[in-house]
């Protein structure tokens, strides 16, 4: 019987790695609302391009297409709210010189829904439903939904200079190129999708933002929970937990650099 398994996560891969390319390259030609919307002063003061973020969320959900409907609903459900929600923050919060969860829910306590705080409860929201649909029992399912949220709060938390958040997908994902099934398939997927745009991004040509960070970090998620039971979810999810209360402890130093 032959193994088609290494055919499906290559073809994830470059179905992944050329939709990104391919987006990027139609969102230069056409900006929603021109060119001057896209672009951001990154933390050297150069001018970069933001289209690699939403051109990297719609190739990794591109990637997950041959899998069955309910985990492919799944996957555009976590990438696409996750990313839908960075780019919200990237266009409201631009100038909000507030980061980190205690900073977005202060301000919340007071009476003032910031951009951060939408993206922190949407963010939280596309995870925990995509959980749902990937795990049949309701601790999974909740399990599933943190370390989707989480993966892709942490993968913002190290957007802090270039090339660092998608070179950590790439890194933290390419273990799992070497798993069959779905989860080697979204592995591949969020390889080829961070791959695509690690180049532009790693030359200040262009930012990710966060609309990137958190869809890249949502399909790093979803490949977690297709190849983890119990155990392995409650391991990733303390990991994600633990990563988020550090970067509160230290984001004052970390963060301050970043666009997002």
């Amino acid at each position: 019987m032959i193994d088609r398994a290494p055919a499906r996560r290559s073809t994830a891969l470059l179905a992944a790695a050329a939709v990104t390319r391919a987006a990027t390259a139609a969102l230069r030609r056409r900006a929603p609302g021109g060119a001057g919307r896209w672009e951001r002063k990154n933390y050297a003061g150069r001018t970069v391009e933001l289209y690699a973020g939403p051109a990297a969320a719609l190739g990794a959900v591109a990637g997950a297409v041959a899998l069955p409907p309910r985990v492919r609903g799944a996957v555009a459900l976590a990438v696409l709210g996750a990313g839908a929600c960075g780019a919200y923050d990237d266009v409201a919060g631009e100038a909000d010189p507030r980061r980190g969860f205690r900073a977005h829910l202060g301000a919340l306590r007071g009476g003032e829904v910031t951009s951060g705080a939408v993206k922190l409860f949407g963010v939280s929201a596309a995870g925990l439903a995509a959980g749902a649909l990937l795990k049949e029992r309701p601790v999974d399912k909740v399990l599933a939904g943190v370390v989707i949220a989480g993966a892709a709060h942490f993968v913002n938390l190290v957007d802090v200079r270039p090339g660092r958040a998608a070179g950590a997908v790439v890194a933290l994902a390419a273990p799992g190129l070497l798993r069959e099934g779905g989860a080697g398939v979204l592995a591949a997927a969020s390889v080829g999708a961070a791959g695509a745009v690690l180049p532009e991004d790693v030359g200040e040509r262009a930012m990710i933002g966060d609309a990137g960070a958190h869809a890249l970090g949502a399909a790093l998620g979803a490949a977690v929970v297709a190849g983890n039971g119990r155990v392995g979810l409650v391991a990733h999810a303390g990991a994600v937990v633990g990563a988020a209360v550090c970067g509160e402890r230290f984001g004052a130093s970390l963060l301050r650099p970043a666009g997002g």
